[in-house]
């Protein structure tokens, strides 16, 4: 059974940079694509990032283009957000998650979901 356990939130001041990391502790992610979804309080769940299994595809939100990168490490069996040029609007718990579509991008198509990592971006 996939466990994803996120790790990599703190506080930064605006401007920076965070690396969020998205392991599995139960089975290899092998076959699944993985997103990172955020949610700030009051919000709904957003869709930031995904990655297909293969790696060798990738889709962001508007939102966070040209600032974030995902990707993945099949050896590690971890999946990376790395987060740039922080706002604070990028402030909000974000969440890793597995899921069976090629590059899904809504929260329907995710059948397993971490516990969350809070992120907190500083003006």
């Amino acid at each position: 059974q996939v466990q994803l356990v996120e790790s990599g939130g703190g506080l930064v001041q605006a401007g920076g940079s965070l690396r969020l990391s998205c392991a599995d502790s139960g089975r290899t992610l092998r076959g699944f694509a993985m997103g990172w979804f955020r949610q700030a309080p009051g919000k709904e769940r957003e869709f930031v990032a995904v990655i297909s299994w293969s790696g060798g595809s990738t889709y962001f939100a508007d939102s966070v283009k040209g600032r974030f990168t995902i990707s993945r490490d099949s050896a590690k069996n971890t999946v990376y957000l790395q987060m740039n040029s922080l706002k604070p609007q990028d402030t909000a718990v974000y969440y890793c998650a597995a899921g069976v579509s090629t590059l899904p991008t809504v929260p329907s198509q995710f059948a397993v979901w971490g516990q969350g990592t809070q992120v907190t971006v500083s003006s």
